[in-house]
């Protein structure tokens, strides 16, 4: 358990634990290449690259001063009366290696986000991470990165980068996590067993075409706008999910919606392909929970009395698009509702 607490400290505090000496790093540019490169031969010739080349980085050497420039939050480390800091913040600083960094072991809160960083094998020795922020670096992959020792980690970020699956990725203790703006074409390896803790996944602006691939009974809101997706699918393992965000995505049909989505209270389904009031039917199997429903910039909007519509598949909702429900609008759809229940009563009897 850590303490807070006030003391006056030397320069020599500000040293990590365990001070080690790290190669010294060059300052100086180097080329970066735009995001097709990455997948063009290998055995392309230099010539063949540096056409690529999109523009030139200044990067810097990561030193003590620049990490004692970030460090913050002085906090007791349980061991008498041993102090350290536990938060550092490097983001915007040009960095590709942060070797220099493995021997702050205290280190609770990291930003690395707006630097160049694809390895982060040097963060090993920090075992007790709650938070780390990585966006907008040079991930492609988190194969080989040493996420199995964060085993206290609670909230992730590696927004912006360029990963492409989710090979690797762990996080036992992990309740937050932010993948947003990656090139994800699939959902594989999120299940129950590695990530039992999760709550918050953020998906968006990747390339999904599909929700098949999510094994996470404890996960509560699920964020996939502006992606690619066509098909609901593997929607029943969801049973705790409030909040699904699917917005300007390529859905043409609810199907895929299912009975086992008991908590369901939020479904955002703006901007997609949806054109006619039928394929709206499967949202009558949320009308024990959901309470507000997002379904502008839709063409059944302007093809069908959309709101009476889904009024009359889920008469408990409270809210449609900015709208409120008005009484009016909840008694007409009850009324219809009664109306076709007694038809079809009408019809059985002959």
């Amino acid at each position: 358990m850590y303490k807070w607490s006030t003391i006056s400290i030397s320069f020599s505090n500000l040293l990590p634990c365990h001070q080690q000496h790290s190669p010294p790093q060059q300052s100086g540019l180097v080329p970066a290449y735009s995001a097709e490169s990455d997948s063009e031969d290998e055995g392309a010739d230099k010539d063949e690259k540096e056409g690529r080349l999109t523009d030139w980085i200044q990067v810097f050497p990561l030193n003590k001063e620049i990490i004692i420039e970030g460090l913050s939050l002085l906090c007791q480390t349980g061991k008498k009366l041993e102090h350290a800091f536990i938060k550092l913040d490097l983001k915007d600083r040009a960095l590709t290696d942060i070797i220099a960094i493995s021997s702050y072991i205290h280190i609770r809160f990291l930003d690395l986000s707006n630097n160049y960083i694809s390895d982060l094998s040097p963060l090993a020795s920090m075992t007790h991470l709650l938070w780390l922020k990585v966006d907008r670096n040079s991930m492609k992959s988190f194969k080989e990165q040493p996420l199995s020792e964060f085993t206290f980690l609670q909230w992730l970020s590696v927004a912006s980068n360029q990963i492409v699956d989710m090979e690797g990725l762990v996080g036992p203790s992990i309740e937050t996590l932010i993948l947003s703006g990656n090139s994800i074409q699939k959902i594989n390896g999120l299940r129950n067993a590695d990530f039992a803790n999760l709550v918050i996944l953020e998906l968006r602006g990747n390339q999904l075409e599909t929700t098949s691939g999510f094994d996470l009974p404890n996960l509560r809101k699920l964020y996939l706008a502006q992606n690619f997706i066509k098909r609901l699918e593997g929607l029943e393992k969801l049973e705790r999910l409030i909040t699904l965000h699917l917005r300007d995505n390529q859905l043409e049909t609810l199907e895929g919606l299912c009975p086992e989505m008991k908590s369901l209270q939020y479904l955002n389904i703006r901007g997609n392909a949806i054109a006619e009031g039928d394929a709206l039917r499967s949202l009558h199997f949320l009308t024990s929970s959901l309470k507000t429903l997002v379904i502008a910039e839709n063409p059944v909007v302007d093809a069908v009395p959309y709101r009476q519509t889904v009024l009359i598949l889920l008469p408990q909702l409270e809210r449609i698009d900015k709208e409120p429900v008005t009484l009016t609008e909840r008694t007409e759809a009850r009324r219809t509702i009664r109306d076709d229940r007694a038809e079809s009563a009408t019809h059985t009897s002959l």
